[in-house]
């Protein structure tokens, strides 16, 4: 499992400790949105333009306490498999899955997405309103 931890931003891909991603998600719950990159390998080409569209939204990324992990079915353990098929994943095809800060789904993909459908949608979540009126 490759994680790209936010809001530190997106800077390089780190191998994951032993944390499963069931518990990734469950801890991030109430604190952080979860954007998970799902591609059969690590080389998928969909999965290398997903990176390549997030790299520079990094701000925005980290302003939406956004925790992005890139997940390459090829490496992940049999539970974490099962989780993600339980979320809408698929092992055989490219899935990019938002997962909101109280713990559901709130978008589905099976193409890369640009940044800003991404932060459209964020931005339209009662929490996110909410966070954007205390900013201001």
């Amino acid at each position: 499992m490759t994680v790209l931890l936010l809001p530190a931003a997106i800077t390089q891909a780190q191998t994951a400790p032993a944390a499963s991603l069931v518990s990734t998600v469950k801890a991030a719950r109430w604190r952080q949105r979860v954007l998970l990159i799902c591609a059969p390998t690590a080389t998928d080409a969909q999965l290398l333009k997903q990176r390549a569209l997030l790299q520079p939204a990094r701000a925005g990324l980290t302003e939406r306490d956004l925790l992005v992990q890139e997940l390459p079915w090829a490496s992940l353990p049999e539970a974490d498999r099962n989780y993600l098929r339980q979320l809408g994943g698929s092992p055989d095809s490219f899935r990019v899955l938002l997962i909101g800060k109280d713990g559901g789904v709130k978008r589905r993909d099976t193409a890369p997405v640009t940044p800003a459908a991404l932060f459209a949608t964020i931005d339209g979540m009662p929490m996110r309103r909410q966070e954007m009126k205390r900013v201001k």
